[in-house]
């Protein structure tokens, strides 16, 4: 079993920065992918970013030049980089970590933007 808690949501103005942490626990060895989707009021679950244990990335195109995700396997951790912050961006952001045949979510953290 993999466990996630996440940390680092919050409010921050438009232009800002922030970093959301999803600390993985459990049989991190058999996870393959780990990622963060986000889900606001009024507009479709987005898949922002992800990352596999390959250390191969992927980003929405809303995101890309502004988010970076990164990973320090030391700490059994994904990092979600968040830069140049806009206001629809704010969302509930959820880490998610995959394994073959199974997927684990986080508790979620809101992030709030304002302008």
């Amino acid at each position: 079993q993999v466990q996630l808690v996440e940390s680092g949501g919050g409010l921050v103005q438009a232009g800002g920065s922030l970093r959301l942490s999803c600390a993985a626990s459990g049989s991190i060895s058999s996870i393959v992918l780990m990622g963060w989707y986000r889900q606001a009021p009024g507009k479709q679950r987005e898949l922002v970013a992800h990352t596999t244990s390959g250390g191969v990335t992927s980003y929405a195109d809303s995101v890309k030049g502004r988010f970076t995700i990164s990973g320090d396997h030391a700490k059994n951790t994904v990092y979600l980089q968040m830069n140049s912050l806009k206001p629809e961006d704010t969302a509930v952001y959820i880490c998610f970590a995959d394994q073959y045949g199974r997927r684990t979510w986080g508790q979620g953290t809101q992030v709030t933007v304002s302008s």
